[in-house]
């Protein structure tokens, strides 16, 4: 959901960041557009802001202006920032993450929305047990089934999320997925129907709260297909510095 500050209205050409002020209101504009095209009003279509390589003074700002929840793609970076973040918003973890790095965010992030084996959640299980907590997933899902990028194949879902339900400490709340770059809606829509799929399997435990899908190039499509939560970097923040790696 939007949540524009009451500074909405008020751009200071003096401010550095103006510019994700304005970005931030175009992509309110936007999901608000898509939503009363294809969705029900009453539908809530999560903004979440994607931190790779952006400095926290920026990310603060946009938390200032109404941004409640932030994506991680690297548990080093995040590590090294998380301390200078405005503690009002919540973290995902979404990139692709290692059993060996679950220890360092058992505590820190309220979802991992990456998960795509039985090891992985396995391991986040053990340590949600340790600290004496519960840690919500999202199963993640190669629907392109992209060398490149992680994520459980389409055929095998249903025995992943079988073996997950067991894990007492572990709360799958729904489905994650990249689509390729430039991709067709057809792409789309299956996400959609395999998350719709699911949710008819009332498997005891499951959830299926949440389709985290579409990015800074196809929000507004992503929106059309049922996704409610969206994952935005460039186009909120600008154009990302690769110099780091």
């Amino acid at each position: 959901m939007c949540q524009l500050t009451a500074q909405e209205h008020q751009k200071d050409p003096q401010n550095e960041f103006s510019d994700v002020l304005e970005n931030y209101k175009r992509i309110c504009y936007n999901v608000e557009n898509a939503k009363a095209k294809y969705r029900s009003s009453d539908e809530n279509i999560q903004i979440m802001a994607v931190t790779k390589t952006v400095a926290p003074e920026k990310i603060n700002f946009a938390i200032s202006q109404g941004i409640t929840l932030l994506g991680e793609n690297r548990v080093q970076e995040y590590l090294s920032k998380k301390d200078q973040y405005d503690k009002t918003a919540q973290v995902h973890m979404i990139g692709r993450l290692q059993t060996n790095k679950v220890k360092y965010i058992i505590n820190e992030v309220s979802m991992i929305q990456s998960v795509d084996s039985i090891k992985l959640a396995k391991e986040i299980n053990r340590l949600a047990v340790k600290n004496d907590r519960t840690m919500d997933v999202l199963i993640e899902i190669n629907i392109g089934d992209e060398a490149s990028k992680s994520g459980i194949a389409a055929s095998g879902l249903d025995e992943l999320i079988d073996e997950v339900a067991q894990l007492d400490n572990v709360r799958i709340k729904g489905l994650m997925a990249i689509p390729p770059i430039g991709c067709g809606e057809d792409v789309f829509d299956k996400m959609h129907s395999i998350f719709l799929r699911v949710k008819e399997r009332s498997v005891p435990g499951v959830s299926m709260d949440i389709l985290s899908m579409g990015m800074s190039g196809d929000y507004e499509l992503a929106i059309k297909h049922g996704s409610g939560l969206v994952r935005i970097g460039t186009a909120l923040f600008g154009a990302r510095n690769y110099l780091e790696g």
